[in-house]
């Protein structure tokens, strides 16, 4: 789920009282909570692992995370798109398929 940009001092209760208020949704529910800094350098990512929340900060030397904009809201990736982002790769390049298609064993 990509956020907003966050304070760059914000921690784990400043971006899960963002998440609960702003997005309504539950930083608890396992989802990865992306949010990007001003500068587009910078990404944190919160999740629940389970038994706590996790904090994952990056930033890229070169170049910027590519970002949707303000008006498109809050959206969710695909496995593939979220490993692109991280990256610092263009996501929005990826080719997601609607359904799962499992191979048969015939």
């Amino acid at each position: 789920m990509l956020c907003g940009a966050p304070h760059k001092r914000k921690g784990f209760d400043g971006l899960s009282a963002q998440v609960r208020n702003i997005l309504q949704l539950d930083p608890f529910s396992g989802a990865v909570f992306l949010f990007r800094g001003k500068r587009g350098d910078r990404l944190k990512a919160l999740v629940w692992d389970g038994s706590g929340l996790c904090l994952y900060a990056k930033r890229l030397e070169r170049g910027k995370f590519v970002w949707p904009r303000a008006h498109e809201g809050a959206l969710r990736l695909s496995a593939a798109q979220l490993a692109m982002l991280l990256e610092g790769l263009n996501w929005k390049q990826a080719i997601v398929h609607d359904e799962v298609i499992t191979p048969s064993l015939a």
